[in-house]
């Protein structure tokens, strides 16, 4: 037996943490199916190798490097999301947790109280909605696929903007700071198949949205009038109105004084 290092301990514990964590991802996307596939085709192989079929044996080592290909092709919405994660993780705030973002923080107190009073309204008469709030990355792609606005947020044109049969109804809002950039914003549909079966196309562009980007999105549901807020790949349904604000201030990224005087929240909301 070779002798063990303290560096190959090391070793050992990073590449189990990087398998499980990849396990993990891949248990919500297509890969994890992909992956299925691939253990019965090795086990093809093994039996093939095991009988000395030559002619299996040739085929699949001819065919295997333009394999690697088309699965790199199959997956890439997978692996672009992956490393976009990858690339939003900011490993150096928690060495240096410094702020250099204004008193106010990313939108104002008055933003926050216009979005929920606008959501409350439209899920009384069961108004859907979709609404991006805009963190550090950047929505611009999204935005181009709608039609600008660049107004002030307010509850009025918010409810108007999603009122039926209207012509920005249909699609998202995205909002960045205090304005409403865009409206009628397509977003990435989400392909987790742990969403349940009975929500819709809404949801699963919010879902969709917070699984490549770092962005809050809000949704009304049209046939329950149920408020949900989708962050990070994590749908939380049934918000209230003050659950709802809270949700809000914690990424409003004030500075630490202002946060003293925040109200205290009662707990999180859990989904249905």
């Amino acid at each position: 037996m070779p002798d063990i290092k303290g560096t190959d301990i090391v070793e050992i514990l990073i590449i189990a943490f990087l398998v499980y964590h990849m396990l993990v991802w891949m248990r919500n996307t297509r890969i994890w199916s992909l992956m299925k596939g691939i253990v019965v085709i090795v086990v093809f192989i093994i039996i093939a190798a095991l009988f000395n079929m030559n002619t299996i044996l040739w085929i699949v080592q001819n065919v295997l490097s333009i394999a690697v290909i088309a699965v790199v092709v199959v997956l890439q919405p997978e692996l672009r999301r992956a490393l976009e994660q990858l690339g939003r993780k900011n490993f150096l705030s928690g060495i240096f947790p410094f702020d250099i973002s204004g008193g106010e923080g990313r939108f104002s107190d008055r933003t926050i109280d216009e979005i929920a009073r606008a959501c409350v309204e439209m899920a009384k008469v069961r108004t859907g909605a979709l609404i991006v709030i805009e963190q550090e990355h950047s929505l611009a792609e999204y935005e181009q696929t709608g039609i600008e606005v660049d107004a002030i947020v307010t509850s009025q044109l918010l409810i108007n903007i999603f009122e039926h049969n209207t012509p920005l109804h249909d699609g998202a809002v995205i909002v960045r700071g205090n304005r409403i950039t865009a409206a009628t914003c397509y977003l990435p549909l989400s392909d987790n198949m742990n969403i349940g079966k009975e929500l819709g196309t809404r949801h699963r562009a919010g879902v969709g949205v917070s699984e490549v980007t770092d962005s809050l999105t809000i949704i009304v549901s049209e046939e329950t009038g149920k408020i949900s807020v989708a962050y990070g790949g994590v749908l939380d349904r049934s918000l209230d109105s003050e659950s709802l604000k809270e949700r809000l201030r914690q990424i409003q990224n004030k500075t630490e004084e202002e946060h003293k005087h925040r109200p205290v929240f009662r707990g999180r909301v859990k989904a249905e």
